[in-house]
């Protein structure tokens, strides 16, 4: 039942993430012009470059701020990794509590810990 409800909600985020693929495209684009243009500001010397770099800069950050729903993408992104991560452990401690009891020498631990505890 747990493996059902993990892969439902891994199917949910894996749909969210698709759906706002572009939008999360779109905001690292925003987010890098950003970045570039506040280098650019730093470096500029004139009053005019400077003015410029700064509206060039709110123009690029209107269009950064209207894509800002991708952060549900992103969180989709990561609730997917986490689910993935909790599928693959599950899978991990299931094979190993069935080699746990199937070696003989665990077993013989086991009875002789619950021999000396009697």
């Amino acid at each position: 039942m747990k493996k059902f409800l993990l892969f439902l909600a891994g199917l949910t985020a894996l749909i969210i993430l698709l759906a706002n693929l572009g939008p999360m495209v779109l905001l690292g684009l925003g987010i890098w012009l950003l970045y570039v243009i506040f280098k650019q500001f730093m470096k500029s010397e004139s009053t005019a470059g400077k003015i410029g770099w700064v509206i060039l800069g709110l123009i690029v950050l209107s269009f950064t701020i209207s894509n800002m729903f991708a952060l549900i993408g992103v969180a989709a992104a990561i609730a997917l990794y986490l689910i993935y991560k909790s599928w693959k452990k599950d899978d991990h401690n299931s094979i190993v509590d069935e080699m746990k009891y199937d070696d003989p020498f665990t077993n013989f631990e086991r009875q002789w810990a619950e021999i000396n505890k009697s």
